[in-house]
């Protein structure tokens, strides 16, 4: 029976360098956002982070069509199996990338450092940090000999496509606009009974961090009473 290798966690790399063991590691790394997407969705049960999880997928599927519409190989001495247009690495972060920097922009406001001048640095920091993790990885992808640069900059490009308006559609345009047929949807969402069972919530329609600082000002509270009640903390 042939057996066949699964590229998703099977990468080649000159054993010799340590620079290409990196970017081994790193071309590996869009895996951990799998898992963590799983994590936060069963533990904060928010539905921006389920949609983000969802539209993952989607962009997946998305680029899987393509190459089975395009059919367009690797590149000549490449190490992949498989078509190589687009790279899926690269549009997996693309999509990534763009679709947390906009929530972070649009509704996500970061605890106050208490240094006026310090509260955007942060924020850029994040969002460099973010486009220097995708960047990574698209050229992780390119050094490894998986992909073409034009196979890469255009994964990355529909990647960043399908996070803007996947975006748009599930989050920007139903928060801002209420009452448009996108917001309408968002909320009978919400107010279903599976969702009501799940305690799927929308956070931050409600706290401009989307719970953070309450849900630590509640707890904080209550350590502070048992402590000083003498109650067992845990």
């Amino acid at each position: 029976m042939p057996l066949a290798s699964l590229d998703l966690t099977h990468v080649l790399y000159d054993d010799s360098s340590y620079f290409s063991l990196a970017m081994a590691l790193i071309t590996l790394s869009p895996i951990l956002l799998m898992a963590s997407y799983a994590v936060l969705a069963i533990f904060m049960r928010e539905i921006t982070i389920i949609n983000m999880w969802a539209g993952q997928f989607c962009c997946e599927g998305f680029n899987l069509a393509i190459k089975r519409i395009v059919k367009q190989g690797r590149p000549p001495g490449s190490v992949g199996n498989g078509y190589g247009f687009p790279s899926s690495h690269s549009q997996y972060m693309g999509y990534f990338a763009t679709f947390l920097i906009l929530h972070l922009h649009f509704r996500h406001k970061f605890a106050p450092s208490g240094y006026r001048l310090v509260d955007p640095v942060i924020r850029a920091l994040v969002y460099s940090a973010l486009i220097a993790w995708a960047v990574a990885v698209a050229y992780s992808r390119y050094h490894l000999s998986y992909h073409s640069v034009p196979q890469i900059l255009w994964g990355v490009s529909i990647g960043i496509s399908f996070g803007f308006s996947f975006y748009l559609v599930v989050e920007l345009f139903p928060t801002r606009r209420p009452d448009s047929l996108f917001g309408r949807a968002r909320a009978s969402l919400l107010m279903s009974r599976i969702f009501i069972w799940l305690r799927i919530r929308d956070g931050w329609v409600v706290w401009p961090d989307g719970g953070l600082e309450n849900q630590w000002q509640l707890w904080h509270r209550e350590w502070r009473r048992r402590t000083k009640s003498g109650l067992h903390v845990n």
